[in-house]
């Protein structure tokens, strides 16, 4: 392989980051958990976890990227002490990768699918049931299915061909500031909604007894659960990033610009999806009815609905397609290290991997027909609970075994790293935090997460 390309800028390194860790449940999850959580007082919680949880996390996958400049594949290896099995964890985050794009690629295909219904008019005409029962009519439709996952992966194959700079982050950085912009101009025209005061009000103001009526621990948990997983560590995402940047800047105050995008994300999708239920009266729920029946319904009874609609799923699209691309940009760069093929060979060759393993969840739903655990449930919901409750919460555990002790690449060298560079810095302070508090509270929330698992 030639030298290592580098990313062009730094805006460029925090946008894809950001665009990596944005993705569907900054929108039909945040919201609907906030709401039911107590608003304002789910949102505090929210916060308090991402410094607990997410930053830590974020910051040391940052750092086993940049200290390596390997991928996760091979990061392990250049910074583990010799005879150590830490790199199995590297071909673990490859086989992730592999497994999220096994869904991910088709639920972005729908997003895909709801701008071209919109803007072409599709959904008018018909009432709130007709909408809604669009989505399933999709879902039945193998040929609609596969076609625009198949769209989505070439998409991810032509800019990954591309290169670093010319391909993944220019185009990142054009949908991720689009992405902003649109969001903005939504969530002004959600202010001057009838329904904007009560709308807002429900979602940002602290209600305690809201939050009794769901149980305190469990608002507490979900802000947990959510701040944890809103960011995608653990699975080796941030470390191909970290390995593309210069140590001009410390890494904790990196991992907040991309937190911040993140949750500003978040924050905007909930301004924009109150109100307009609230006006129209609509209930708040989570997962795929929320943007493909309530929202799509919303949009059909709006004036101007087809211009906001459009507007709102193509926003859907380019948070979407953002973790699409910086997950490819993973699996490529991990398989070129593994074999030593150009970029374009392996692009080529990762995308018809993605697109065949891809096909068990496009068809899922009406040819590969499986239900892993509860009634209804598909191959999306196999490989999602692989992903979710097991890759990365595992991951980020090991990660955080790994820089914390001295039975892994130690404290005193990660901190070292972390802190190169002008920024905010990792303080000696936190290490009992990093090193102790931090696995406990990723251990349970693994557990929790088992327990409370709907299998059957």
């Amino acid at each position: 392989m030639k030298e290592r390309e580098k990313l062009g800028s730094r805006l460029g390194f925090i946008l894809i980051s950001a665009g990596c860790a944005i993705g569907i449940g900054n929108v039909w999850k945040f919201p609907y958990m906030a709401g039911q959580g107590g608003g304002g007082t789910f949102v505090l919680f929210y916060l308090i976890f991402l410094a607990l949880l997410g930053l830590p996390v974020m910051t040391m996958e940052f750092s086993v990227g940049r200290a390596s400049q390997k991928s996760p594949v091979k990061a392990y290896y250049a910074l583990e002490k010799p005879g150590q099995k830490w790199h199995i964890h590297g071909y673990i985050t490859l086989i992730g990768c592999y497994l999220l794009m096994m869904f991910y690629t088709t639920v972005t295909g729908w997003m895909l699918n709801y701008f071209y219904m919109t803007a072409t008019g599709k959904f008018q005409g018909l009432d709130s049931d007709g909408v809604a029962g669009q989505f399933t009519n999709m879902l039945g439709q193998p040929v609609t299915m596969g076609f625009w996952m198949i769209v989505v992966v070439i998409a991810g194959v032509f800019v990954c061909c591309r290169g670093l700079q010319n391909g993944l982050e220019k185009v990142t950085k054009v949908m991720m500031i689009s992405l902003l912009v649109i969001m903005v101009v939504l969530a002004i025209n959600s202010f001057t909604m009838d329904g904007a005061k009560e709308g807002l009000k429900f979602y940002l103001i602290p209600d305690f007894e809201r939050m009794k009526e769901i149980g305190i621990i469990s608002t507490i948990t979900g802000a947990m659960n959510q701040a944890f997983f809103t960011l995608s560590t653990g699975m080796g995402g941030m470390a191909i990033f970290g390995s593309y940047i210069g140590k001009e800047h410390s890494l904790m105050g990196e991992a907040i610009h991309v937190i911040t995008l993140d949750t500003l994300v978040a924050f905007l999708a909930g301004v924009i999806i109150f109100p307009a239920c609230f006006t129209f009266n609509l209930e708040v729920n989570a997962g795929p009815s929320l943007l493909f029946d309530t929202m799509a319904a919303v949009f059909n009874n709006m004036s101007g609905g087809r211009i906001w609609g459009s507007l709102f799923f193509l926003f859907m699209v380019f948070a979407a397609m953002s973790t699409v691309l910086g997950v490819c940009e993973n699996i490529l760069a991990m398989i070129r290290e593994l074999t030593g093929w150009s970029r374009p060979k392996g692009s080529v060759v990762c995308g018809t991997g993605v697109f065949l393993l891809a096909l068990t969840t496009a068809l899922g739903f009406s040819v590969f027909h499986f239900q892993p655990f509860a009634e209804g449930t598909t191959w999306l919901d196999f490989w999602d609970f692989i992903v979710s409750n097991n890759i990365l919460p595992l991951g980020s555990l090991i990660l955080a075994l790994f820089c914390c002790n001295k039975f892994g690449w130690g404290w005193d060298n990660f901190i070292r790293e972390a802190n190169t560079g002008k920024g905010l810095k990792v303080q000696k302070w936190m290490k009992p935090l990093f090193r102790f508090v931090l696995p406990i509270i990723i251990a349970f929330i693994y557990i929790y997460g088992m327990f409370t698992f709907n299998w059957r």
